[in-house]
């Protein structure tokens, strides 16, 4: 029997609480909502990095029937994703939808070492903008977009070199996203040293941090290993015709 989960405490205990399913989770009053089916958890919310996301977790014959029901209360926007060989089955089983895409998801919990000085919470928008728009044009994660709540910054001779945001987190798991450096101070480590400092601040803040990265962006990777996630392969999927 297909029961809804009414509370964080659980979904933690329906989930063993795996990050994933707290992150898509949300808060209760981001719309977030979670159900549960012998061993399959699937738990989203509304317009968490740019996307109605829908995790899912367990074994794929619940979780089967655990997505159908969810698209079903959530609408088709709602795009199911988890680990790979998972989500691959449930898309398979039902009709109406297609693969998006495989990527990683890397989270972190514990401790992280000192970033060094220079980093800290910038207090426009104006310079990260520019900066992204040069750096990175293509990110999830831009000034004034709902869940980015902050930006973090080091300068170089007076000129903001390297950003990165806290955005879309939720209660237990802080999010980095719109990691980007200026491409003409490339190659000197200023990224990586603005995602220790921001991941040290989310992890204090919620208890563990996690983002999203592409998994052919092998420097990107090498870099958050370096400060510790731990990376897991994923994938998406959405209605067919949906793009």
């Amino acid at each position: 029997m297909i029961r809804e989960l009414r509370s964080a405490a659980e979904l933690r205990a329906a989930c063993g609480d795996d990050d994933l399913v707290m992150w898509a989770a949300q808060s209760s009053g981001s719309g977030g909502r979670a159900w549960v089916l012998g061993d399959a958890v699937v738990a989203g919310a509304p317009a968490i990095s740019r996307r109605d996301r829908l995790a899912v977790a367990g074994g794929a014959s619940s979780a089967v029937e655990l997505v159908r029901h969810a698209l079903a209360e959530l609408g088709p926007s709602y795009r199911p994703f988890g680990d790979v060989d998972l989500v691959a089955a449930v898309t398979a089983k039902l009709d109406g939808l297609e693969e998006s895409g495989r990527f990683s998801w890397m989270s972190l919990s514990g401790g992280v070492p000192e970033a060094g000085g220079g980093v800290g919470w910038l207090g426009g928008d104006a310079e990260v903008a520019a900066l992204l728009a040069a750096a990175a044009p293509d990110s999830y994660a831009v000034p004034g977009v709902a869940g980015v709540r902050r930006w973090a910054g080091l300068r170089d001779g007076g000129e903001l070199a390297a950003v990165a945001a806290d955005a879309w987190s939720a209660p237990t798991v802080g999010f980095l996203a719109g990691v980007a450096t200026r491409p003409s101070l490339r190659g000197r480590g200023l990224a990586e040293r603005v995602c220790r400092w921001v991941s040290r601040e989310l992890v204090a803040a919620h208890g563990r941090a996690a983002l999203m990265v592409d998994d052919d962006n092998a420097a990107a990777i090498t870099v958050y290993e370096r400060i510790g996630y731990r990376r897991r392969r994923v994938m998406a999927s959405h209605p067919i015709g949906g793009g």
